[in-house]
């Protein structure tokens, strides 16, 4: 669903700019405080149509797990949270072809290990501008909460930790040439 003034992106496949895109997520520890992290390994597919919708896919390499607290991520890749030996990614892929605007919103299906669930981004357009040697970068940020629970992700202990997570996403790519 597009909110405002469409914009129009050349057709073809965008490349992700990782050197200035993140994906980062936010919790809830103790009810108190949120702890902060990135995934620092990820891939994009947005693929614009002739139509001017674009079709978006991405894949989140789970052993990238970074809160910057080295025993923390280390248990947090284990079985009894992430199990990336079994579930070594997550996967977003949207329901159905978009068309960007200054804010819209993207549904899709997020899958880890064998469970797949709807996840909605609010999104926010940055815009297109020219880059070095002309290049023309693309950027976006967006917004979405799932529940850990709903993909067996880490012990249910009612206090300690929020079973919500909140991914935050910036995200910068290149124009197809």
């Amino acid at each position: 669903m597009t909110t405002s003034t469409d914009t129009v992106l050349a057709t073809g496949s965008w490349a992700l700019d990782a050197a200035h895109s993140s994906i980062g997520f936010t919790v809830r520890h103790l009810g108190i405080a949120k702890v902060r992290g990135s995934f620092t390994n990820f891939e994009t597919k947005f693929v614009v149509g002739e139509d001017g919708k674009a079709d978006i896919e991405a894949v989140v390499y789970l052993d990238s797990f970074n809160t910057g607290n080295a025993d923390r991520d280390a248990h947090v890749r284990q079985a009894d949270f992430l199990d990336v030996a079994n579930r070594p990614t997550m996967t977003f892929r949207a329901t159905e072809p978009v068309l960007v605007g200054e804010t819209f919103s993207v549904t899709g299906d997020v899958t880890i290990g064998s469970v797949t669930k709807p996840l909605t981004l609010d999104v926010e357009w940055g815009g297109v501008q020219e880059f070095m040697e002309g290049a023309r970068h693309a950027g976006f940020s967006a917004v979405g909460k799932f529940k850990r629970s709903d993909f067996g992700v880490g012990p249910q202990i009612p206090g300690m930790l929020s079973d919500v997570v909140q991914v935050e996403l910036e995200i910068e790519l290149v124009e197809p040439k």
